[in-house]
């Protein structure tokens, strides 16, 4: 899990929970069901069983992999729309292409961020490029989908492709973690991702035994997602491990904290923190369209069946089935 590390995190800016900052409790733990998305690659969905009032602006989010492909394996998504929401794609290990019927899109690896508003819609495809469908290899990354309020919902879609090079990396006072800001604040350092609600987005890898306490934004909700390894969350030290997320309740700081005893393939603990401002709209959500009323769901269905969010471009580098 290479992401983006550091030789030595202690030339790195220092960031802790002030004294006495009131520690957020961990109210639930919940374990991520697997399943395949696209054409057939696994999943985590690691907001299953969070009630939505915990998770807002957040909608979902899916852990892609960790998988090792043999050749011929690699899977993607075939051509499909999107309305009324933001998706992120964080690339962990391996390589993505991703495409639109706008003319945009890039690829990105690993440590590298695809942000892309679709606001008022269009059509989408990623999928692995030809070089790693042929020799296999390792592959793991996250898609988020973030809410965007009513005001936002139709504006023009747009990309922010944010490399690997260019978050914000800090470390706890020990230097026994690495975090990587890519979207929000973090003690006042701010990540490159730009975001229309206001959200904090922090890949954090802790080694056995340490510990971080962090700020965090009162107005925020709080969300650690494990991806490798095991270890605890909050000052009660609750159990998480591989695949579960913890939420937090309300105060001004997260505790999370890698077991002293880690597994021989996941020597640390890799760990998302979310965090957000509800918005506090109401949502009605079908498939890939996320939107206030069920009269703007309709809406969106029939400006897709019309061509109304694009067309498939007639030559492109991703068939219209995916791979």
């Amino acid at each position: 899990m290479p992401a983006v590390t550091v030789e030595n995190p202690l030339a790195l800016p220092r960031v802790a929970a002030a004294a006495g900052a009131a520690s957020r409790p961990v109210l639930s733990v919940t374990t991520a069901p697997s399943g395949f998305e696209g054409e057939g690659f696994p999943v985590r969905r690691a907001f299953a069983g969070i009630d939505h009032r915990h998770l807002d602006p957040f909608i979902l989010m899916d852990q892609m992999g960790e998988v090792d492909y043999e050749p011929g394996e690699a899977k993607g998504t075939p051509w499909h729309p999107h309305r009324g929401f933001e998706t992120v794609t964080y690339i962990i290990d391996g390589i993505f292409d991703h495409q639109d019927s706008q003319g945009g899109g890039g690829t990105i690896t690993n440590g590298d961020t695809q942000w892309m508003t679709a606001g008022s819609g269009l059509l989408h495809i990623e999928a692995p490029p030809e070089s790693l469908v042929m020799s296999g290899g390792l592959f793991h990354g996250i898609q988020l989908w973030v809410n965007l309020p009513a005001r936002n919902k139709m504006m023009a879609p747009r990309y922010q492709d944010i490399r690997g090079s260019r978050v914000q990396l800090l470390t706890s006072p020990d230097g026994g973690a690495l975090l990587r800001v890519i979207a929000g604040e973090l003690d006042g350092h701010e990540g490159p991702g730009i975001t229309h609600t206001p959200i904090s987005l922090v890949h954090a890898t802790l080694a056995p035994g340490a510990e971080i306490t962090l700020p965090w934004r009162e107005d925020f909700n709080g969300i650690a997602y494990v991806l490798a390894g095991k270890g605890s969350a909050g000052a009660e030290h609750r159990p998480i491990r591989l695949g579960q997320a913890a939420v937090f309740g309300t105060g001004s700081s997260l505790t999370v904290r890698a077991d002293e005893r880690q597994d021989s393939r996941t020597p640390d603990l890799e760990v998302l923190l979310l965090g957000g401002r509800p918005i506090r709209e109401p949502m009605a959500q079908y498939g890939p369209f996320v939107m206030n009323t069920r009269a703007e769901l309709e809406q969106a269905f029939e400006d897709f069946k019309k061509g109304r969010l694009g067309t498939i471009p007639a030559v492109h580098g991703m068939s219209e089935g995916g791979l």
